[in-house]
């Protein structure tokens, strides 16, 4: 009987199983379990095939890392064309629906929004390059609106990256205390008592610091 042709996996689909393995550690397990036997555990190969991949632990992490950015990215492009195709005309509707697709991608990924902008790894520092890829492939969205927003003498000033990262500040300040208190035992009568608060909460942050900057 003639033997069955063996077939492989291509490369691109190998370190997307790996990529997609280290995201589901991330979120089952935490940051700390996002060591390369997890990691291979999950994807259902071994150590050395993280290696051949990635050339180790840190390429493994800079891919999840940069993984997280596209994934945000397509929260807030969709966000975006969500504004787009229901007419939405206002541009600081059209940011508070960035905040708000930002807030949510950060409070149903909170391993993975740690991992992209703190450190829960101490021996894990993203290169400058990879970073200033990263952050600029969603900062540039908010760039665009607030360019808009500049056009339609909402914001002041010709120049939109420092008035854009102003309210990017507002936006993650805002959210990541969310997050952080969300962790903690319950405090009653504070400001972030429920996920509706939570969300008002940005709505008026980012709103006021719009005002601000007219």
């Amino acid at each position: 009987m003639a033997r069955a042709a063996r077939t492989s996996l291509p490369e691109t689909d190998v370190r997307e199983r790996f990529v997609a393995a280290g995201l589901r550690a991330l979120q089952e397990y935490g940051a700390a379990e996002l060591t390369l036997r997890r990691v291979a555990e999950l994807a259902g190969s071994s150590t050395m095939g993280v290696y051949t991949r990635f050339g180790g632990r840190t390429g493994m992490l800079e891919a999840i890392y940069r993984r997280g950015f596209e994934l945000l990215r397509v929260a807030l492009v969709a966000a975006e064309q969500e504004a787009t195709l229901s007419g939405e005309q206002d541009v600081g509707q059209r940011i508070v629906r960035l905040a708000t697709a930002y807030r949510r991608f950060a409070l149903e990924n909170p391993a993975l929004y740690a991992l992209m902008f703190e450190r829960p790894l101490p021996d894990f520092d993203p290169s400058p390059a990879l970073r200033s890829e990263a952050l600029n492939s969603t900062f540039t969205l908010l760039i665009d609106e607030v360019r808009r927003a500049q056009g339609r003498g909402l914001v002041a000033g010709h120049d939109p990256v420092r008035p854009s990262y102003l309210v990017w500040t507002a936006i993650h300040g805002i959210v990541s205390i969310e997050l952080t208190h969300a962790v903690r035992s319950p405090l009653p009568g504070w400001f972030l008592d429920s996920a509706e608060v939570g969300q008002q909460v940005l709505v008026d942050g980012v709103s006021a610091q719009l005002v601000g900057l007219r």
